[in-house]
């Protein structure tokens, strides 16, 4: 079997490449060195890197890519980390029918191959490039903010910022907030978070409901950020006194994204948020939920009924909307009239009517409702119960034949009925059109490939009142690795899932509720009834390996 150094001779020689003499010299100096023959013929100036490179293609009966012509898109760079496109000398350049680009000097490194395929759950497709202009094209695109922090140091950034409405894509700053965004995304992160500090600016990305820092940059190039984000979000960019909300969206590997903006002086400039709004995340099933079993029959049912009121309670950002949304899709049929109304519409969902709350033109959530009526719906989305008049009309519409889904913030589920009455609504209104209500919290799920199992104090879960079972000190529970791996990023999770309490309304409920009772009093007799509180949700997770008993006693009061 011929050997490589013979494989590349005949391949130069058969594509006119080198000459002979030039193949003999080069042989003689590769005995003497030791290097491989390509890397003599290179030092020889014999061949050219993108010689090379296009004689392998040919061969392989791959594509050649000259990198210093083809528009790298940033977004896939970002799909593997630096260290993985250093080790094996590649870069992703692009997306292709769900395939990643990968540019490769030796594209038969099939352990590349598989590693790329493993750690981005794409498959590739790779073509030839040359070695050097692949490993300029890492030091371009893995080193963008050291290309920002130069050029802000010497003070060649303000000409930039000044004009920023017309520089073009390729310029530092731009690349930047470009793979800024891209890496978010990649990272599955919800928010972007763009800090101002005294003297320098945090980049952060809320990651499975935690802010993680992903690095500092000077304060020389806060404006300029925050300019081309103003840009593509289209704000005033010469308004930096007053807050200001824009949006925008793209598509990145395939997906539509969208992206909600905030904008919010501050004492040492302008704060940016970015609420990343992937579209396909919201067509999730009710069981992608981390529903158990008997809490997704009870709120099953509240769903199905034909007239009623199903709130979800909890705090903002424990996934509320995500459950209604997922409700609404297992609602949505061509025989039902459904309308929504939100501030803001996060998400556009085909074959529902989905009105946006415009309070400066008169358009509360209240007026919505009561024009919505109008219309004859079958099934009503109210995003938010905020007074006393939008919970009125709500709380009709489910006495009047509609089944309507919203939202409150209490801490658990018997504490929305009491609210309800606080609110002004009458207390024999909430008993009779209330179904069901459910409290909700998210919590990070443990990452599967390096989670720590452990044998848990029985002191510390008595205290903490968790189910034994009859069990002793054999219990195994998990928690995170304090190190995390590459598949989490170091953080020991990956995902979230929920942790409910569903409570649908039985007669004593009711009968409590008419009596004006209190959450506690409410909260007891729904235990006996055999509520599964959100606490004993989380614990019996924890005793799935899904999460830590850490993070159930993060986010529900123990």
């Amino acid at each position: 079997m011929p050997s490589a150094t013979d494989r590349l001779s005949q391949l130069l020689l058969k594509n006119k490449v080198i000459t002979e003499e030039q193949l003999a010299a080069a042989l003689e100096r590769q005995k003497e060195s030791g290097s491989s023959l390509g890397r003599v013929l290179l030092e020889m100036g014999y061949v050219r890197e993108n010689q090379l490179a296009e004689v392998i293609a040919r061969e392989l009966g791959l594509e050649y890519v000259d990198l210093l012509e083809y528009k790298i898109n940033i977004q896939a760079t970002t799909s593997i980390e630096e260290s993985t496109a250093q080790r094996y000398s590649c870069i992703p350049i692009d997306f292709e029918d769900g395939k990643l680009v990968v540019a490769m000097a030796d594209p038969t490194n099939i352990y590349a191959l598989d590693d790329i395929r493993l750690s981005t759950g794409y498959e590739v497709k790779p073509v030839v490039s040359a070695r050097e202009d692949i490993l300029n094209a890492i030091q371009r695109y893995y080193h963008l903010d050291t290309d920002v922090v130069e050029e802000a140091l010497e003070g060649k950034m303000d000409e930039e910022v000044e004009g920023i409405s017309g520089v073009v894509d390729d310029t530092p700053l731009v690349r930047f907030t470009t793979t800024m965004i891209a890496e978010a995304i990649n990272r599955g992160a919800s928010d972007i978070h763009v800090d101002p500090r005294e003297n320098e600016v945090l980049i952060r990305y809320r990651i499975d409901g935690v802010c993680q820092e992903i690095k500092r940059v000077p304060k020389n190039i806060h404006q300029g950020i925050v300019s081309r984000i103003k840009i593509i979000s289209d704000l005033n960019i010469a308004e930096r006194r007053v807050p200001q909300d824009g949006h925008f969206g793209m598509v990145q590997n395939g997906k539509a994204i969208d992206f909600r903006v905030a904008v919010l002086p501050t004492v040492y400039g302008e704060k940016v948020v970015m609420r990343i709004l992937d579209k396909s995340s919201i067509l999730l099933r009710l069981e992608d939920l981390g529903f158990l079993p008997e809490p997704l029959e009870k709120f099953r049912k509240a769903f199905t009924q034909p007239h009623g009121a199903l709130l979800v309670t909890g705090p903002t950002g424990s996934g509320k909307s995500t459950s209604l949304y997922a409700t609404l899709n297992v609602l949505n049929t061509e025989e039902k009239n459904i309308t929504t109304v939100e501030d803001p519409v996060e998400y556009r969902l085909p074959g529902i009517n989905q009105v946006q709350v415009n309070p400066k033109a008169g358009l509360t959530f209240a007026n919505a409702l009561r024009n919505i009526l109008r219309t004859s719906p079958d099934i009503l989305m109210v995003g938010e119960i905020r007074d006393r008049e939008t919970a009125k009309t709500a709380i009709e519409a489910a006495l009047t034949g509609h089944l309507v889904l919203s939202t409150l913030h209490t801490n658990d589920a018997p504490s929305a009925l009491p609210r309800l009455i606080e609110m002004g609504v009458e207390a024999f209104l909430v008993s009779s059109a209330v179904n069901c209500v459910m409290a909700q919290r998210l919590v990070r799920k443990l990452c599967p490939n390096c989670k720590v199992p452990y044998e848990p104090d029985p002191e510390v879960l008595r205290t903490l009142h968790f189910p034994m079972d009859g069990e002793d000190g054999d219990l195994i529970l998990y928690k995170a690795n304090e190190n995390g791996c590459a598949k989490c990023s170091g953080t020991g999770y990956k995902g979230r899932v929920g942790l409910y309490e569903v409570m649908p309304m039985s007669e004593e409920i009711q009968r409590l509720t008419v009596k004006e009772a209190s959450a506690t009093v409410i909260m007891n007799q729904a235990k006996e009834e055999g509520l599964l509180t959100m606490r004993d949700d989380g614990f019996l997770k924890v005793k799935m390996g899904v999460t830590s008993i850490e993070e159930v006693m993060r986010v529900v009061a123990i």
